[in-house]
């Protein structure tokens, strides 16, 4: 039977005939999604449009109009019919209600679902402005019957309300949207969702429309049509697998659903489903943004016009190299090339997840558009900005899902697409197992000063469920493509085995806290076999809580915490004696030999300052980026420093007081990020007119010595400074005519403070039995500028020698170790060294 056929029927055969052409309808498997949901409601339409005729006779000024879902054409099987019966007020109440019943009970009869109402313009539109969603579902109104011009009139007029009052009604519209959401949930996460309230639902659809309508501001449209058919398909689905009108996706009718769509499975519709929610979620997320952006621009406007001739300016401040803040909104400079910088997504995102604001969308596309893909090996760079972005806490997760959204993050990572809006059938598990793995590197980023290596703990937190992707287990599976990924990523060799073994033993520690006897010296034995090292059990003891408190409230517990921490305490134990010992202090290059002789005769501070770079490789045609021979990528700039324990003349007796802090300063007022710094020592023979040779020395402050800083370092934007000015400012620092301090006061003054993101507390302890010549003293804390002058500053004030020092900058985490001696070059006290640890942690907190 075709449309024409079932039309036919339906005007022929009264409402009888409407309900078979309705079930012939909806038995043809032949015309599923789109097509039959736009040949129900024309049927639909005929019928109604047969009652109201034979009902209304010659009546004028009366209309019958499909407003909401029935409105937009949307009818799936068990849908509402959702009607307004318009009148002009010509007409007498009881001719309206007589009119109204003859359409009304038919409907009822067939055992349809019906909202229906019965007012004048002039009602309507005050029901619109008292209620919203009355007002959104008459910007649906479709004309079925009676007088076009009533409903033309009508629609005209609740429109121009609408855009007249949009700056009033949106926030109440997200308000509600965001109240559904929190009671509902949302839609790409729940095993059981609710197609139309959940967040990134057919209601969030209808909202964005609205948005549209307003002319204040619009959704991305890419992707934004066949996520809401694809939305509408599962409900028509499901409405014929239950025989219901409901839309809640429960558990056990999603195989069956599967099938009448011709999916593989149930797994596979959760899929579909999830990437549909996940590109209407974004979708809002922009749009909302966007309308808020759009109406305190209107707000402070003519107040900016009343005080300043000509156009606002407009206030951009730098955040990273390329990459500025605008608008609440990070984008990128001017100046910026994405086709000759690889980097500068990851840079991007990483600023913006540390300064706690979204990723703008003209951004974000114009990234995935024009950035060439990264070397292999990643350049140390774009690790480093990963394991930022990463660090940044629960502000990663809007840019992360910013750059998913435009496929970058597939394109970093392409083994993320396997575990891409993969659902989980476990009802511990609250999320996805993508987006598990980035709430796993969000509770990981609250536990990086627990451990040594925090770029490690928060890497393997993002691919401890790498292999869930594959068959068999996940943890093997996982261990195999860690290696591969963490080589692709610029990891060493001993790193990537140690990710390797977090992400296959990640469940190793609770399955056996809770599963076996821990007394049994054979249980923590094997553990401490399959972890191999302290290093490696701290990191492994940080993964398994962020995964537990990612997974779900039932996955951890005061119980779990305890009995891991125990056996975390006692393979700790067994694996003390296997420690190495402190390694030897490495011979001097010959560039660092060269820098301390000079420095040794010249009796004054020598430095280097080199920049390093690597071509990036040739596209498929052989040719470079832009037709250019090469193109160099910066990969990090080396810093050496060399200067005499006792230079000739100066305020200090030794440069080896207050050489940390004025160095330190000094690379702080230039903008030059620490990344990782050396300080050591070299003796030179005395009394050598020649070149003399250099070794390592025991003690900094060796009259014949030389103070030795090799430095790796990050211009924060721009280009570097020129040593001769380094040096300069150095030269001041050290004998004390430079005042750092204000310098640096003046500088963060010069800059507005932003919101960023709340890091962690600062963490300082005595690392035990770590050196028998001196104290060291570990320091892990948010890095910032001025954060190794600060420590260095501290540490002077309180008298204490620094032996040498081991800082590095991991993303955003500072992770330094330094090696401490009292006046007399011996190792502190216990409770000397607790007193210095009491004050350090007090200043870094202030």
């Amino acid at each position: 039977m075709t449309s024409t056929d079932v039309s036919t029927a339906a005007e022929d055969s009264g409402p009888g005939g409407y309900a078979a052409a309705r079930l012939s309808l909806l038995q043809q498997e032949a015309r599923p999604g789109p097509p039959r949901r736009k040949a129900l409601s024309a049927l639909t339409d005929d019928w109604l449009n047969g009652l109201f005729t034979a009902a209304a006779g010659g009546m004028r000024g009366v209309a019958l109009v499909a407003v909401g879902g029935y409105g937009r054409g949307e009818l799936s099987p068990r849908s509402d019919l959702d009607l307004l019966l318009l009148h002009d007020g010509s007409a007498s109440s009881a001719e309206i209600a007589r009119l109204a019943d003859r359409i009304w009970y038919p409907v009822w009869d067939l055992g349809l679902d019906l909202d229906h109402a019965v007012r004048t313009p002039a009602e309507a539109r005050k029901t619109a402005a008292d209620d919203l969603k009355v007002q959104l579902g008459l910007l649906d109104a479709r004309h079925l019957a009676g007088d076009l011009g009533t409903t033309a009139g009508l629609r005209t007029t609740v429109l121009a309300d609408w855009r007249n009052q949009a700056p009033k009604r949106l926030p109440h519209l997200r308000e509600l949207c965001e109240e559904r959401a929190e009671r509902a949930g949302e839609l790409q996460y729940l095993l059981e969702p609710d197609l139309k309230e959940a967040r990134g639902g057919l209601r969030d659809a209808t909202a964005l429309r609205a948005v549209a309508a307003s002319w204040l501001a619009d959704a991305p449209r890419e992707g934004l049509d066949d996520a809401r058919r694809r939305l509408l398909d599962v409900r028509d689905a499901l409405h014929l697998t239950t025989g219901r009108s409901t839309d809640r996706l429960a558990l056990q009718e999603q195989d069956q659903v599967a099938a009448a769509l011709g999916l593989l499975d149930a797994d596979t519709l959760l899929r579909q489903v999830y990437e549909a929610a996940r590109t209407l979620s974004y979708a809002s997320d922009v749009t909302w943004r966007e309308v808020g952006r759009v109406l305190r621009s209107r707000s402070v406007r003519p107040r900016l016009r009343a005080m300043l001739p000509g156009k606002p300016p407009v206030d951009r401040s730098p955040l990273a190299e390329g990459v500025v803040e605008q608008d609440g909104e990070v984008g990128l400079a001017r100046a910026a090339r994405p086709e000759r910088d690889p980097v500068l997504p990851l840079r991007a995102a990483a600023a913006a997840a540390q300064a706690g604001l979204p990723l703008s969308l003209p951004t974000v596309r114009r990234l995935a558009a024009t950035t060439r893909p990264l070397p292999t090996p990643w350049p140390a760079e774009a690790r480093d900005q990963l394991v930022t972005l990463l660090g940044a806490g629960r502000s990663t997760v809007p840019v992360w899902e910013a750059l998913e959204a435009e496929g970058l993050v597939t394109r970093l990572l392409p083994d993320w697409e396997r575990v891409r809006c993969r659902p989980q059938r476990n009802a511990v598990h609250t999320w996805t197992v993508d987006r598990h793995l980035v709430e796993t590197a969000v509770r990981a980023a609250s536990l990086t000063r627990r451990v040594s290596r925090p770029d490690l703990l928060l890497v393997a937190a993002l691919l401890h469920d790498i292999g869930k992707g594959w068959p068999g287990d996940h943890s093997v599976a996982g261990e195999i493509i860690t290696r591969d990924v963490a080589g692709r990523l610029g990891f060493d060799r001993h790193d990537t085995a140690v990710l390797a073994t977090l992400v296959r033993h990640h469940l190793l520690l609770v399955e056996t806290a809770t599963r076996r006897d821990l007394d049994d010296p054979a249980t923590v034995r094997s553990v401490a076999d399959a972890v191999g090292s302290q290093t490696t059990l701290e990191l492994l003891h940080a993964l398994t809580e962020a995964d537990a408190l990612a997974t779900g409230p039932a996955a951890w517990s005061a119980w779990r915490d305890s009995l891991v921490t125990d056996l975390v305490g006692r393979v700790g134990a067994a694996l003390a004696g296997e420690e190495p010992e402190e390694p030897a202090a490495p011979a001097p290059t010959a560039e660092q030999e060269r820098l301390a002789v000079e420095a040794y005769r010249t009796r004054g501070p020598v430095l280097a300052l080199r920049a390093h770079a690597e071509a990036l490789p040739r596209d498929g045609a052989g040719d470079a980026a832009d037709g250019a021979d090469t193109a160099q990528e910066p990969l990090g700039v080396e810093l050496v420093i060399a200067l005499p324990a006792r230079p000739a003349q100066g305020a200090r007796d030794s440069y080896a007081v207050g050489v940390l802090p004025a160095v330190a300063g000094v690379l702080a007022m230039h903008r030059l990020t620490v990344r990782t710094a050396e300080l050591s020592g070299v003796s030179l023979p005395r009394g050598l007119d020649g070149a003399p040779r250099a070794a390592p020395a025991t003690a900094a402050d060796d009259p014949s010595g030389v103070l030795l800083l090799n430095w790796r370092v990050a211009a924060e934007y721009g280009s570097l400074p020129q040593s001769a000015r380094l040096r300069a400012d150095l030269v001041r620092a050290l004998d004390g005519s430079l005042d750092i301090r204000a310098r640096l006061a003046e500088r963060d003054a010069a800059y507005p403070r932003r919101r960023g993101i709340t890091a962690p507390p600062p963490r300082v302890r005595v690392a035990p039995a770590a050196s028998r010549h001196a104290t060291v003293i570990e320091v892990r804390a948010q890095d910032a500028p001025g954060l190794l002058h600060r420590i260095g500053q501290a540490l002077e004030s309180d008298g204490v020698r620094v032996r040498s020092a081991h800082v590095s900058t991991l993303g955003a985490n500072a992770v330094d170790a330094f090696y401490v001696t009292d006046a007399g070059g011996r190792p502190l006290s216990e409770e000397e060294a607790g007193r210095v640890v009491k004050r350090l942690e007090e200043t870094l907190r202030g």
